[in-house]
């Protein structure tokens, strides 16, 4: 049996003690990282007594619940002790009879019977850092090659949230709307201070010219934005900093590359050899939610 909880009714110690046994387990899903990126706007559905979990992600518009990730949650889906294509088709009739969904992502490890559209991610799993980095593609090997007087001339520090903002403002790209700068930024300030996140910089003759946003948690580094100065594209910057991390890293944690569904992204990321895995996803048009309000509205059933 499933039930909706709204985020009062949530019993938040079995909640994560549901997550931390799951065969999905993903850091996205924790309270935490919940609480930031929706502004504790979510629900939850739960099975039985907390045997699986599935956190639901709303925006509201009029006092009308739209189901819709957040920015930079890449992952949520249904979470249990081992995954079952019967329990999540049933989260799935749930969620899609019960909500209105913009769009709402499953997790790589969810299965279903149904057919879904699906979107790509890149992850490397822990290994010894000389045998993730021999599958390095022949291109990033050479990128990561730097001139010599790029070598003299350049450095990696951690630098703090004060002067990422001001990067991150000067260089971000890819947002669809002028308020997802505001967003993104009061959502890594969060995390920054929380201390999931930290910031590297590649100072090239005393300048940053890339940056990069490392969150961290449960067995997870995740990439959760690269920042880049236009004018040192060319340089591997980027390529050099997220090099660092696995290097420092991959031992001991998965390296998540969060998304890669844009070509220039997806062939940037697949130059480090991560395993590709697909991920469920619903999307609905402005068209079919207006229609789906239509028949709540008959049904009775908005929530």
């Amino acid at each position: 049996m499933i039930r909706r909880l709204k985020y009062n009714e949530i019993d938040f110690k079995k909640y994560a003690d549901c997550l931390e046994k799951s065969e999905q387990r993903k850091y996205s899903a924790s309270k935490s990282f919940l609480d930031v990126t929706t502004d504790r706007q979510w629900d939850v559905l739960v099975y039985n007594d907390y045997e699986a979990v599935m956190p639901v992600p709303f925006i509201l518009k009029k006092g009308i619940k739209i189901v819709h990730n957040p920015l930079i949650c890449q992952q949520l889906g249904v979470f249990s002790d081992k995954d079952d294509k019967k329990i999540n088709e049933q989260f799935l009739y749930f969620l899609q009879q019960n909500y209105l969904v913009r769009a709402y992502h499953f997790n790589e490890t969810n299965s279903f019977d149904s057919k879904l559209k699906t979107k790509k991610n890149f992850l490397l799993y822990p290994d010894e850092y000389a045998k993730v980095y021999a599958k390095y593609s022949p291109k990033r090997k050479r990128k990561l090659r730097l001139y010599d007087e790029v070598i003299e001339n350049s450095e990696l520090k951690e630098i703090q949230y004060e002067e990422a903002e001001t990067f991150i403002k000067n260089n971000v790209i890819g947002l669809d709307k002028e308020g997802d700068t505001d967003t993104l930024l009061k959502t890594l300030e969060a995390f920054y201070l929380s201390k999931h996140l930290k910031f590297l910089a590649f100072y090239y003759h005393h300048e940053i010219t890339n940056m990069i946003a490392i969150y961290s948690d449960y067995d997870t580094i995740a990439l959760l934005g690269t920042f880049n100065d236009k004018k040192y594209i060319k340089m591997a910057g980027a390529s050099t900093l997220i090099d660092h991390v696995i290097k420092e890293n991959i031992e001991n944690f998965i390296f998540d590359f969060e998304g890669g569904n844009l070509p220039s992204i997806e062939e940037f990321f697949r130059g480090f050899r991560p395993e590709l895995k697909h991920y469920a996803v619903i999307e609905n048009s402005k068209k079919t939610l207006i229609k789906d309000f239509t028949r709540f509205l008959m049904r009775g059933k908005l929530s």
